[in-house]
């Protein structure tokens, strides 16, 4: 048994130990928002917040998570508002495919959270181990920078 907050809920869920957060995530609560693309830590379409990190799912074992929260992309705004970066992604043309985009939003999350009005060079460094493969990253680094204007 696994208890942790997940999106501001207190979760208390069986699982087996070997398994990785984002197949707890995908497969037993149904949470498809966080993507599957490498499976080894080099894409980011995984990324989730840990404790308010980014880290990858594909490499976290669910009893790493055990008392800690876990933010995902459907933790980000609501049915009846969108998130500030969500909304700027959209206004930005910042969604092509859409594989990448909950890993580069939570990832660009928690580069808010910290800093608010970040640097150029700071969002390029803070989506850095996101891939986009539409080649979408200046739409998105715009879409970042507006969003921290709000």
């Amino acid at each position: 048994m696994i208890h942790f907050v997940l999106n501001g809920k207190e979760i208390e869920v069986e699982v087996p130990q070997n398994w990785t957060l984002l197949r707890l995530l995908r497969e037993k609560l149904r949470l498809t928002g966080t993507k599957e693309g490498c499976g080894i830590g080099e894409c980011g379409a995984c990324t989730v917040l840990l404790d308010g990190m980014p880290v990858n799912a594909c490499l976290i074992l669910v009893p790493k998570v055990e008392g800690r929260k876990v933010e995902t992309v459907e933790g980000l705004g609501s049915g009846e508002s969108l998130h500030p970066l969500q909304k700027s992604f959209i206004d930005h043309g910042a969604v092509q495919c859409g594989f990448c985009t909950p890993g580069m939003l939570m990832s660009s999350k928690a580069l808010l959270d910290k800093n608010p009005h970040p640097s150029r060079e700071e969002i390029k460094e803070a989506i850095s181990g996101n891939l986009c493969r539409c080649t979408g990253y200046q739409q998105i680094i715009e879409a970042i920078e507006k969003a921290s204007e709000v």
